[in-house]
């Protein structure tokens, strides 16, 4: 079953005053990108913002801010614009500009591998940014296929400069390596320094990735990667994919020689070699590979071709025209034939050239600008469909509406789309926007009686409260659902929302009894089935021993684990001293006397005669102590 995956509380929220976050389109591992609206200049920016988590540590702290200060520095067409930096409560952010678009690495996995033309226009732009660094004292540190960006409208820039340092001296880490390992130069590996030849090394690198589709070291742990880096030379990306020309042969291992000083000191002087021998890259132009050079052997001395002279091209042999000894004849007229075969030839080939280069331009503009361009699926998870529709309509998508149910988005708000936000996918293709009609009412199975697991797996398609509620029961066995409570606590009816919330009701047996227990260990038993114990005040008990429960009293119905008990216990017999009635006084004195005391009376004495009679008789005898309640006779005796 589809969810809605958990609203970024980023989203909507005004950043300092000024920046109304709109969506997400990145996650790292220093920062998540926005993309936002700066509300006083009405434009769309990117917003990075640092992780939460990060916010206490300086070091990632002062790297942020460091991204910030060293791409404010820079000011050209190939690098990302820094247009602001600043602190927002507890949330340091970066606001640069906002290119939709994709990334280098994103081309690379839809593509595998570039041409040799498409892998100059990228290293002439990357190299035209990280010359401006480097001129500026920066070394980026971080060069990969992630940090490329390729904008929809064709611009190539370098970003996130985030573990940039200045480059007035070689700089050392002083830590664990930065960067990522598959970029890193050997004297990052080996010695923890980078300068500006750190950089080119990763960019031969990046080279290397795009005309081969592969990188040059793999392993199974990073530190088998770290060390071939170390000990190894790269090989030339022509060793995987033949076709490669050699000038890009020649480049790559010159930007990744193990040793810094054979390779070029800085981004410039790469980007005026690479732009040297760029002419013979393109269509048309005479393109050297590793093993074929034009060749033109001559057959004898002088400067005219004898019988044996031979032409060998890279196409292949060419025409071997022989010529009499005085330059005339058919051998004339065939030559000039040839002649205009090759012309004719010519003009088919530049046709075809021609043409070639237009549809690669055509699908270079379709993929990268045009209506086959990849752009990422906005998130609009919890919006208003309306607000969603524009949201996606911006981004180039056509919308369709589409309903289903959701448990966790309100009904009337936008649950999701397909392909999922963050996706990328074609201008112009259409994206499913997905509207919630709330969760779907279903009926809920009848778990009562059964055992607490067994109830939770019938209960699957409803989110049941990890903790149940215990309740003691004389007639539910221990362990089986005794009732299902909804939200509101209330036994649940016959229908319930889908992940609507739901509370087992478990038996945890019968309260122990434990009248006519001693009372410590009537308390162990109920304190050991999770009750709390309270007493009443002691009785006195006839038939009860001395400290035995003679009552456990239920302070709630139903009980459940952690009410209370209250006790009663026996404080014994209630014995009474019999008082001396038997001295000066009359029978009816007596009698008042030992029922105050708390005894029954008996005597032989009529009633009529009790006032004038004095008691002689009493038994049992003064000062016996006997059960309050005790009958005493009062008799008289002449």
């Amino acid at each position: 079953m589809t969810t809605a995956p958990p609203a970024d509380p980023m989203i909507g929220r005004l950043v300092d005053g000024r920046y109304q976050v709109r969506s997400r389109i990145a996650r790292g591992g220093m920062a998540t990108v926005y993309l936002a609206t700066d509300l006083r200049l009405e434009r769309r920016v990117a917003i990075k913002i640092m992780h939460g988590h990060l916010a206490d540590d300086n070091t990632f702290k002062t790297r942020f801010v460091q991204e910030a200060r060293s791409a404010a520095r820079l000011a050209h067409p190939n690098v990302v614009n820094v247009f602001d930096q600043g602190q927002d409560a507890d949330m340091a952010y970066l606001v640069m500009e906002y290119l939709p678009g994709i990334t280098l690495r994103d081309l690379l996995k839809d593509y595998k591998r570039l041409t040799p033309e498409q892998t100059v226009d990228i290293l002439d732009a990357v190299l035209s940014g990280l010359a401006a660094a480097h001129k500026a004292g920066i070394v980026h540190r971080d060069l990969k296929p992630e940090n490329v960006l390729l904008a929809d409208d064709g611009r190539i820039k370098l970003g996130d400069f985030g573990l940039a340092r200045a480059a007035s001296a070689n700089t050392a880490t002083g830590q664990a390596l930065l960067g990522t390992i598959a970029y890193l130069s050997p004297e990052l590996v080996t010695r923890g320094v980078a300068d500006a030849r750190s950089d080119i090394y990763a960019l031969g690198i990046m080279a290397y990735e795009m005309l081969t589709g592969e990188q040059p070291y793999v392993g199974e742990a990073p530190m088998q990667i770290a060390y071939q880096h170390a000990n190894e030379s790269v090989p030339a990306p022509s060793t995987r994919m033949p076709s490669v020309p050699a000038e890009l042969d020649e480049l790559v291992l010159w930007a990744t020689a193990r040793d810094p000083d054979e390779r070029p000191a800085d981004a410039r002087i790469m980007l005026d070699r690479l732009r040297e021998i760029e002419p013979g890259l393109r269509p048309g132009g005479a393109v050297r590979t590793a093993s074929h050079d034009t060749l033109v052997l001559v057959g004898g001395a002088g400067d005219v071709p004898t019988a044996e002279t031979r032409v060998l091209s890279p196409g292949g042999p060419g025409l071997a025209g022989t010529l009499t000894d005085d330059g005339e004849g058919d051998d004339a007229d065939a030559l000039t034939d040839a002649a205009n075969r090759r012309r004719n030839r010519g003009y088919w080939l530049l046709a075809l050239v021609l043409l070639l280069a237009g549809l690669a331009g055509g699908t270079g503009w379709y993929f990268g600008a045009g209506p086959g361009a990849l752009a990422t699926v906005p998130e609009t998870a919890e919006m208003l469909p309306q607000n969603a529709t524009l949201e996606l309509e911006e981004a180039g998508f056509r919308v369709e509406p589409v309903e289903r149910h959701d448990p966790v988005v309100p009904a009337g708000q936008v649950s999701g789309t397909d392909p999922a936000a963050g996706d990328l996918a074609r201008r112009g293709s259409t994206v499913q926007m997905f509207v919630s009609t709330g969760p779907q009412i279903l009926a809920v199975p009848d778990v009562v009686g059964q055992p607490e697991a067994d109830a939770r797996a019938a209960l699957d398609d409803f989110t049941v409260a990890d903790d149940s509620a215990g309740q003691f029961s004389a007639d539910v066995e221990q362990g089986l659902v005794i009732a299902v409570l909804d939200a509101d606590g209330a036994p649940v009816g016959d229908e319930y929302p889908e992940r609507g919330a739901l509370t087992l009701v478990v038996s945890a047996g019968r309260v122990p009894p434990v009248e006519g227990l001693a009372v410590g260990e009537a308390q162990s038993r109920l304190e050991d089935a999770g009750l709390k114990v309270e007493f009443a005040d002691g009785q006195f008990s006839n038939e009860v021993p001395v400290d035995v429960v003679i009552t456990a009293d239920w302070l709630s119905d139903p009980m459940k684990p952690g009410d209370t008990v209250r006790l009663t216990v026996s404080k014994g017999p209630d014995l009474v001293e019999v008082p001396n009635v038997i001295t000066g006084q009359t029978i009816a004195e007596a009698r008042a006397q030992l029922e105050e005391a708390g005894f029954v009376v008996a005597s032989n004495v009529p009633s009529f005669l009790e006032g004038a009679v004095v008691a002689s008789v009493q038994d049992p005898a003064a000062g016996e102590s006997v059960v309050r309640g005790t009958e005493v006779t009062v008799n008289f005796q002449p």
